[in-house]
């Protein structure tokens, strides 16, 4: 069975070890899944999938892939279409802003993954995931621990779930644009919180979350 690693022994760049040790056990559609937006205040949590072709020339296409946290917004856009291209497929869904709030961030970013796996053109034989397991999934699966820094397919998931993210949240601006959320995508920055300070909650924070909590028990206006 696959083997994991230790955490001392991250490798330089995510690399192809895990999806070939399971192409080799006979697992031929291998998805790595990444999240994007868990910390965040505000909006959704996004999960994308990402199948990569048993093709070692991947390795060199998507050299530059890493922990999209990692990477520039620039090298995220760079690699994004290349990622889709060369990927035998690829999907990413979310689960809404309500569904943390009712169910929890780490149920809710579970949610985002099961929706992204249904969405995906091939049934997968094998996941690979960041730190985290889908327990309503009978697929079996491989939690790795800094999973975006070994697996490349589940790096090429975190730049996909994050562009998506992003890009929301740039269209979210539009509406709220008091907020910044074209800035600082809805994480907990200084400005985030002097916007939440000033002006209260809007339709899109996440009302369980800690900071918004406080907020509402100001009795500030929500803003629509």
């Amino acid at each position: 069975m696959v083997r994991k690693r230790e955490i001392y022994s991250l490798p330089e760049k995510p690399t192809l070890e895990y999806e070939f040790q399971l192409w080799e056990e006979g697992f031929h559609i291998v998805a790595g899944l990444d999240e994007a937006g868990r910390g965040a205040w505000a909006g959704p949590v996004f999960a994308a999938a990402v199948v990569l072709p048993r093709d070692e020339r991947v390795l060199r296409l998507l050299d530059g892939v890493r922990d999209s946290k990692r990477m520039t917004a620039r090298q995220r856009n760079k690699y994004l279409d290349c990622i889709k291209s060369v990927s035998v497929a690829w999907t990413v869904n979310f689960a809404t802003h309500e569904e943390i709030d009712a169910r929890g961030i780490v149920p809710a970013t579970c949610l985002a993954m099961e929706r992204a796996i249904e969405s995906l053109t091939y049934d997968p034989s094998y996941l690979l995931l960041d730190y985290i397991q889908i327990h309503n999934c009978a697929c079996p699966q491989l939690s790795l621990s800094k999973g975006d820094c070994r697996s490349l397919s589940i790096a090429a998931a975190s730049v996909i779930a994050k562009t998506a993210r992003d890009a929301f949240m740039v269209d979210m601006d539009k509406q709220f644009p008091q907020y910044g959320f074209a800035q600082h995508k809805g994480y907990g920055t200084t400005q985030h919180r002097a916007a939440i300070d000033h002006y209260g909650p809007c339709a899109i924070h996440r009302l369980t979350f800690k900071p918004l909590v406080s907020a509402q028990n100001t009795n500030q206006e929500f803003i629509k």
